[in-house]
């Protein structure tokens, strides 16, 4: 039987805790045996701390970690403050040392953060939280992260982005392990969705930009109340009392991309609003943000998201 083994260390989040037991335990083979043994371990076999208000009790301390077919690293979060690798925890250090070369590692959301301050991301691709990825970024550039995918798998050591990622990684586990009536069945069980592709892009949060007297913040402001108008270039320079060549530098300068780029990016963030908050049909709602038509919005949005208008309403509309 394959044994996972769950690291759970101080200030580990109670949801992501217990993904490992929850779905890798409803893994059965043709005859109804369990395919996988799950075992949690803290540092020292002492109680743990949680993010909530309570603590958990485990049964084994970190030398479980040497006999682990698979390891899993649910979030903490302390994860966030390990801005270096001379700051991971002396303790949590030899903890992942104990992990052989040939064991799978699974690290869910900020885990990133420890794996990359141990090294066992150097060269490798790795996801994280979105929230987190510009931090991450800076402080291992020698991780290869893909910053809005829902998960990576990397081989060895396989990485998520937030707590629902961390279901859609163990079901690829579990699937390139067994196949998928396996997977789909633990699926089942939980009533979760089958299956997400690990490139498929986390859904981003991004703010709106402040007015002010200086720089593009107050052309972005503008054109972000004219979305559903066909907005160009020279429309954009001529708002803000710049050339072009003037105006583009600029912008990509404050923004980080073209001003192309940043219409189709608002036109589908106003898309994804109204597809969750109205009953407006597709074809209105392409219209509203300036795509013209819903075959223009469904193309744009797949390009964005990896996901149809249709198949986004049926997952996050409200109420």
């Amino acid at each position: 039987m394959h044994r996972v083994v769950v690291l759970a260390l101080d200030g580990v989040i109670p949801f992501e805790l217990s993904l490992a037991s929850r779905l890798f335990g409803v893994a059965l083979d043709p005859e109804g045996r369990r395919l996988y043994e799950v075992v949690t371990c803290s540092l020292d076999g002492r109680p743990v701390r949680t993010s909530a208000d309570f603590s958990i009790a485990v049964e084994h301390d970190a030398s479980i970690l040497a006999g682990a077919d698979t390891v899993v690293i649910p979030a903490s979060e302390e994860f966030a403050e390990i801005v270096d690798r001379a700051a991971l925890p002396r303790r949590t250090a030899e903890a992942l040392a104990l992990i052989g070369p040939a064991t799978r590692i699974v690290g869910i959301c900020l885990a990133t953060f420890p794996l990359a301050a141990a090294g066992l991301l150097d060269g490798r691709a790795a996801a994280t939280h979105w929230h987190h990825a510009e931090r991450f970024q800076r402080l291992y550039p020698e991780v290869e992260l893909e910053p809005d995918v829902l998960f990576v798998d990397g081989g060895r050591v396989l990485t998520s982005a937030g707590a629902a990622a961390g279901i859609d990684l163990l079901l690829h586990v579990i699937r390139r392990d067994h196949g998928s009536a396996v997977a789909n069945f633990v699926a089942r069980c939980c009533v979760v969705q089958p299956q997400r592709e690990g490139g498929q892009a986390q859904y981003v949060q991004r703010p709106v930009p402040e007015r002010s007297d200086t720089g593009t913040s107050g052309t972005r402001a503008w054109a972000l109340d004219r979305l559903h108008e066909p907005l160009q270039l020279e429309d954009l320079a001529a708002h803000a009392g710049m050339s072009r060549r003037t105006f583009t530098r600029r912008f990509r300068a404050e923004v980080g991309l073209s001003p192309g780029q940043w219409l189709i990016q608002q036109r589908v963030d106003l898309a994804r609003q109204l597809l969750e908050s109205s009953d407006l049909p597709v074809g209105r709602i392409a219209e509203r943000v300036g795509f013209g038509t819903d075959a223009s919005l469904r193309q744009h949005l797949h390009a964005a998201i990896s996901i149809s208008p249709g198949a986004y309403r049926r997952t996050f509309r409200a109420g």
